[in-house]
């Protein structure tokens, strides 16, 4: 059984047991975050296919940690200018284990 869910502008395909990378949610290590943008959900009787969600699908996982992504450079610059800029940037993210999908 599979779902594919929405959160953070992004859409994942997680089925139970998985863990995500999701962009940072409001919630400590331990919470419970349920998922209610359930897009499509394939189980024993078949693909449920949403407009734009599946009515009452719901899918819950356990928050693990919350964390910070590897750092990136950002580095502008206008040639023959002397016009120099670099900053760094870390993203925070949520890493969630998918513990129950319902459909």
């Amino acid at each position: 059984m599979y779902a594919i869910i929405e959160t953070g502008g992004k859409q994942y395909k997680v089925q139970q047991g998985d863990v995500l990378y999701i962009e940072k949610l409001e919630a400590g290590a331990g919470d419970v975050v349920t998922f209610d943008r359930v897009l499509v959900v394939s189980g024993d009787n078949g693909l449920q296919v949403g407009a734009p969600v599946v009515e009452g699908a719901k899918v819950s996982g356990k928050v693990e940690k919350q964390g910070k992504g590897r750092k990136i450079i950002v580095y502008k610059y206008k040639a023959k200018k002397n016009y120099r800029r670099k900053q760094g940037h870390r993203q925070p993210y949520t890493k969630v284990v998918i513990e129950k999908i319902e459909a």
